[in-house]
Parts: C-alpha cells; structure tokens; sequence
C-alpha cells in the first residue's frame, strides 16, 4: 500500500492572492466579491425575484443573474456601489496606511 504525503499551504486570507494574482488585483477582486456577497444576501433575505431585484437595483435582470452567479469579473467597484446604495445600504471605506519605514 502506497502512502502519499499531502501539503497543506497556509491560506493568506485572500483566496485572490492565493491564487496568484497580484496584491492590488487580489484586493480589488476580493473587495468586489464581498460587495457581491451583500448583495446576494440582501435579495436573498427579502425573497426577491431577479426582476424585482434588478428593478430596486436599477440595472437589467441579465445583471441581477450575472451577481446572482458570482460573475466578479463583469463588475467593477462603481457599479456594486452604486448598487448597495440602491439598497440603502450604508458602505463604510476605510484605508490604513503602512507603517513609516525608518532610513
């Protein structure tokens, strides 16, 4: 009987980064997809047909299904905030710079 060793790599926290994209791609792509993510649960938690949606939305039923199946790629940030904002959503942005390297 054979036995195989199996690695196991540590994850960064972002399947992105994981996935070898570059730093700033994997942080705009992960901060879409959570975007995506409260949006889906939004229509979700109401019930909300994709016609429904996409008419609180403001955007055509071929985008509420392009969310719907998690088609990050077909969404920049505008959009997906402009679409939480649809929503009465309350997006918060917050930046934490480096710390200064000392010369």
């Amino acid at each position: 009987m054979k036995t195989s060793k199996l690695t196991v790599t540590e994850a960064s926290g972002n399947v992105f980064a994981d996935l070898g994209f570059s730093p700033a791609e994997a942080r705009n792509l992960q901060l879409r997809s959570q975007m995506m993510t409260a949006l889906r649960k939004y229509i979700a938690d109401r019930g909300l047909t994709q016609a429904e949606a996409a008419r609180i939305l403001h955007v055509s039923q071929p985008r509420v299904s392009d969310l719907v199946q998690g088609k990050v790629s077909q969404f920049s940030m505008d959009i997906l905030v402009n679409m939480l904002a649809e929503t009465g959503s309350q997006i918060d942005f917050r930046i934490k710079m480096p710390p200064r390297r000392v010369a």
